[in-house]
This record gives C-alpha cells, sequence and structure tokens, in this order.
C-alpha cells in the first residue's frame, strides 16, 4: 500500500532543501593613526637578558644538532635551558642587557633632540609657505571643467 503524498512532497519532489545563510560580517580594519607611520631612523629597543642568551645558545645548539632545521625547537630547548640556569649563571647575559640598554637611552635621546630640533626649524619655514600654497590657482583646469565626456560604444 502506498502513503499519500502531502502538498510540500511533490512541490519540492526534485530538489533539495537548503538553508540559505546570511554572509559572514565583514570586519573592519582599524583606523592607521599617524603614530602608527614608523620612522627608519629611529634606533631600534636592545634585546633583554633572554635574547642575549640565545644569540650564544643557538651557536652551540646548532654545533651539536647540525641536520635540525626548525627554529621552534631551538626556541623550546632554549627556553627550558634559560629556566633551569641559576641566577648567577644568568648574570652575565643580564649585564650585556644592561650595557645595550644604556648606550639604546643614549641614541635615543640624542634621536629624540635631533628629532625636536627639526620640527622647530619646520614651524619657521611653514608659516610663510602657508599662504603661498592656498593662493595658487591653475587656468587651464578652468577649461576641462565645461568639456562634455563622449562614451564610444561598440557592438
Amino acid at each position: 500500500m502506498k502513503a499519500a503524498k502531502s502538498k510540500s512532497d511533490t512541490k519540492n519532489s526534485g530538489r533539495l532543501a537548503v538553508k540559505k545563510r546570511e554572509a559572514p560580517a565583514v570586519k573592519k580594519a582599524p583606523a592607521k593613526k599617524a603614530k602608527d607611520t614608523k620612522d627608519p631612523n629611529k634606533p631600534k629597543r636592545p634585546a633583554s637578558a633572554f635574547f642575549v642568551f640565545m644569540e650564544d645558545f643557538r651557536k652551540q645548539y646548532k654545533e651539536k644538532h647540525p641536520n635540525n632545521k626548525s627554529v621552534s625547537v631551538v626556541g623550546k630547548a632554549g627556553g627550558d635551558k634559560w629556566k633551569s640556569l641559576s641566577a648567577a649563571e644568568k648574570a652575565p647575559f643580564v649585564a650585556k642587557a644592561e650595557k645595550r640598554k644604556a648606550e639604546y637611552d643614549k641614541t635615543l635621546q640624542a634621536y629624540n633632540k635631533k628629532l625636536t630640533e627639526g620640527k622647530d626649524a619646520e614651524e619657521d619655514e611653514g608659516e610663510e609657505s602657508d599662504k603661498s600654497k592656498s593662493e595658487v590657482h591653475d587656468d587651464d583646469d578652468d577649461d576641462d571643467d565645461s568639456a562634455e565626456v563622449i562614451y564610444l560604444i561598440n557592438y
């Protein structure tokens, strides 16, 4: 005995029921600030004591394990070694890091001083040039405003 078909069965007999989903929301990138632009002349921050240690450790590790190509293995081994060191064993690396930090502070102060001197000079020049920039008019541009645009369509 056959079962009776409902109206919905006959209506969609050849189709699969597919639920439509909404398109995922597009995330907007945060607006970039003017301060985000990096100055290539700015001195780089010094390495911490751990990274000073890793400079030496990488060389030693590479000598012992010449076939290792994985950076993550070296990093994990270095981290484990650093944790196992005592304060006395870490002292030379901390001293090197502090020395680099002192040098960085000196170069950063010189850099900031140079920036402030440069901005003062630009402000003095900027007062004179603002007026001349705003009053520049080109007569050639007036002719282009009244020109008609013609589109050619090929069939």
